[in-house]
């Protein structure tokens, strides 16, 4: 009797043993790290909040299916404080020790960190990137994923409509730090080539300050026709705010970190926005799929919806679609080579378009741009900056679902 009754607590615990790893093995965990405090933290939360927006839907609909077997998704999120080195750290633990197959973050001093650690061997992981910074796709990673378009694209097109409305001087107060240092240089040599002067370079730390009396003094003191900005959109609230205070009249032109959304929500006197060229309000281009997506957001997290909720929402969308084209769970090679199966993901179904990837892993996304005119904000923009034929763009407006409809505009 001893024996049987040490055989059956044996197979118990046999079974005890299968159930758990089973368990473990139908769970796939997705990685995010990024600042959750600080100065920046309203910009990492949208982000972090559209990766988990995507898993809970992914996971209520029954999670993904890879070789007949069903996973459900697992996000493990970090605060990093805008610290490459704190980004690595993350980064190892998340992949040693949750074993996450794509890691998340929306910083370019931090994802070029992790970037030299991603393509271990036998410790390799995905990381997608929110970030619009053209190096971070001509520093030839393997498993990156660039979820928004390069900047200098945004660049060009805002330096345009800046030209058109006749201005040509501008003087720059622009987020310190590598992604805002990249920015100034790409606009400044823009504007310079088109005619116009730059009349004085600013950077200011948009992570620690409140008061930007000084940069803002020298800029000012320049009589420039716009101020090119940006950085956190608090903290860019905060300088359009107390430029206006020292009496400019002029325009604002903002780096694509800024969000005209945010704005408007922090801002006391929105109306302060006058003359302000950025990226469209997620609101004012409408998609099938776009007022149930902001609905459910503001009901979930209780704050209005942004572009990086958005992108990282239906980034998050793509990835676990190409795990599935990929058909395994723990290949990230194999998922990486597997996105180009997953596009188009259009506005039928998503908040945002994305129509292909490029080799070298950036989402093909339209750039879109708005303004505000005599109080109100124009209608946006809407540039398939990839297209470089008539054929090619009628292709993309022909499967597009956004309204207004894509305007072709090759970006030279």
């Amino acid at each position: 009797m001893r024996k049987g009754k040490r055989f059956i607590v044996f197979a118990i615990i046999i079974l005890a043993i299968t159930w758990t790893a089973a368990a473990f093995a139908a769970e796939i965990v997705i990685g995010y790290s990024g600042p959750l405090s600080g100065p920046a933290a309203e910009y990492g939360q949208d982000c972090l909040n559209g990766v988990d927006m995507a898993i809970n839907e992914i996971n209520a609909k029954g999670g993904i299916n890879v070789r007949g077997q069903s996973y459900t998704l697992r996000l493990v999120s970090m605060d990093d404080h805008v610290d490459p080195k704190i980004a690595v750290n993350n980064a190892r633990q998340l992949r040693n020790e949750h074993k996450a197959i794509a890691i998340y973050n929306p910083i370019f001093g931090s994802i070029a960190a992790m970037m030299k650690i991603n393509e271990e061997k036998r410790n390799e992981f995905l990381i997608m990137a929110y970030t619009s910074v053209p190096k971070v796709t001509e520093m030839g990673n393997k498993l990156l994923i660039g979820a928004t378009m390069p900047f200098t694209l945004f660049a060009k097109v805002e330096a345009d409509l800046a030209w058109e409305r006749g201005w040509r001087k501008g003087a720059m107060v622009v987020a310190a730090g590598p992604y805002g240092d990249i920015w100034r240089k790409a606009f400044g040599e823009i504007w310079v080539k088109k005619g116009g002067i730059i009349t004085t370079d600013k950077p200011a730390n948009y992570y620690t300050r409140t008061d930007f009396a000084k940069p803002l003094a020298e800029a000012l003191a320049s009589e420039p026709d716009f101020l090119l900005i940006g950085g956190p959109s608090a903290t860019t609230a905060l300088i359009i705010e107390q430029a206006r205070a020292k009496g400019f009249e002029g325009g604002f032109v903002m780096i694509d970190q800024a969000k005209l959304d945010a704005l408007v929500q922090v801002m006391e006197k929105p109306l302060l926005l006058e003359g302000t060229i950025g990226l469209a309000m997620f609101k004012s281009i409408s998609m099938p799929a776009s007022a149930a997506f902001a609905n459910n957001y503001n009901t979930i997290y209780k704050r209005s919806l942004s572009w990086e909720s958005v992108a990282n929402y239906t980034s998050m969308y793509a990835l676990a679609k190409a795990i599935v084209a990929a058909n395994t769970i723990t290949d990230v090679r194999a998922i990486r080579a597997a996105f180009p199966k997953v596009f188009p993901l259009l506005g039928d179904k998503y908040p945002m378009e994305i129509f292909g990837i490029t080799p070298d892993g950036l989402v093909l996304a339209p750039t879109v741009v708005q303004t505000m005119k005599h109080g109100k904000f124009t209608q946006p923009k809407i540039y398939i900056w990839w297209a470089r034929t008539q054929k090619e763009f009628d292709k993309i407006k022909k499967v597009s679902y956004m309204n207004p409809p894509p305007e072709w505009k090759p970006i030279q």
